[in-house]
C-alpha cells in the first residue's frame, strides 16, 4: 500500500486496516503523533487527511491510501504558513504545560483556520466548537483559544 506522508510517497506493508496512528509510530517513525485513548474521543492522535482534522487512532491505512497525509512534524516546520502562525502563538501564550495532548490540539487548530475564508476572524465560539474533541489534562483551555485567535490575527 502506497502512502503519501508529509509530501513523501511511501510503500508501506501492513494490514490495511492497521490504524494510521501505528503506521506513522511505529513503521514510518513519526512519533509526533500521540496515541491517548484509541476510541478517538481524546484528540491526541488527529492529523490532516486532504485538509481535515481526523482521528488516526480510528482511521484505517487503507482509508488514508490516495490521499494526503500531514502531521505535526510537517504542519510545524516552517514551510507552512498557518502552522507556523499557530505554532508561534502556541509558544507566545505558553500553551503547553505537560504537552502530550499538544500535536493533536495544534492540527485542530491549524485545519479551523485553513478552513476559514481569507481574512475571516474565528469567534470563540468557533475557536471552541473546532477544539472541543480535544482534551487537555492541564486545562490549558483559555490559552488555546487566545492563541488560536492571535495565529487567526497574524495570518489575516
Amino acid at each position: 500500500m502506497k502512502l503519501v506522508v508529509n509530501d513523501r510517497e511511501l510503500a508501506i506493508d501492513a494490514d490495511p486496516a492497521m490504524p494510521l496512528l501505528w503506521a506513522l509510530r511505529d513503521i514510518i517513525g513519526l512519533t509526533g503523533t500521540k496515541f491517548g485513548c484509541g476510541v478517538a474521543q481524546c484528540g491526541a492522535c488527529t492529523v490532516h487527511l486532504d485538509g481535515e482534522a481526523i482521528r488516526s487512532c480510528i482511521t484505517p491505512i487503507s482509508e488514508a491510501e490516495g490521499k494526503k497525509v500531514t502531521t505535526i512534524e510537517a504542519a510545524t516546520d516552517g514551510s507552512d504558513r498557518v502552522g507556523a502562525a499557530v505554532h508561534a502563538a502556541w509558544v507566545k501564550h505558553d500553551v503547553a504545560q505537560c504537552g502530550y495532548c499538544q500535536s493533536g490540539q495544534i492540527m485542530s487548530a491549524i485545519a479551523l483556520l485553513k478552513s476559514l475564508p481569507a481574512g475571516q476572524q474565528p469567534s470563540a465560539d468557533k475557536i471552541d466548537e473546532a477544539m472541543a474533541g480535544n482534551i487537555c489534562r492541564c486545562g490549558t483551555y483559555v490559552r488555546i483559544r487566545a492563541a488560536v485567535a492571535d495565529a487567526a490575527r497574524t495570518i489575516a
